[in-house]
């Protein structure tokens, strides 16, 4: 779960999920994104031995290791949504990097 969870949140930059998974995936988020901040071989190989997921860990090394690369730690955040999930009535929350990437849509370009 926790790989998965983390391929996620480096593909799309935010997901939803519940507090105690975000809690749990959080940290070792961190410790990848720390561990791409230096772009060498052995370092990819630590993080695709973690993660197992080849595009993860291109992105990770390409975009989000030099975004993140004067900031000290503190790479994701966790924002609790108000509205419990259905079925289980669990708490939800936003697991999101701090900076994100902006994609720009339809409705902003035009109103531009």
């Amino acid at each position: 779960m926790t790989r998965n969870m983390a391929a996620s949140v480096i593909e799309h930059e935010r997901i939803i999920t519940t507090v105690q998974k975000a809690k749990a995936v959080k940290p070792f988020i961190e410790k990848m994104v720390t561990l791409s901040k230096e772009a060498t071989q052995h370092n990819r190989r630590r993080a695709f031995a973690q993660l197992r997921d080849k595009e993860a860990v291109g992105k990770l090394f390409d975009v989000l290791g030099p975004r993140f690369k004067d900031r000290p730690g503190g790479y994701c955040r966790i924002l609790k949504l108000a509205k419990p999930r259905l079925g289980d009535n669990g708490q939800r929350a936003i697991l999101e990097f701090v900076e994100r990437t902006v994609v720009a849509t339809a409705e902003t370009e035009s109103a531009e």
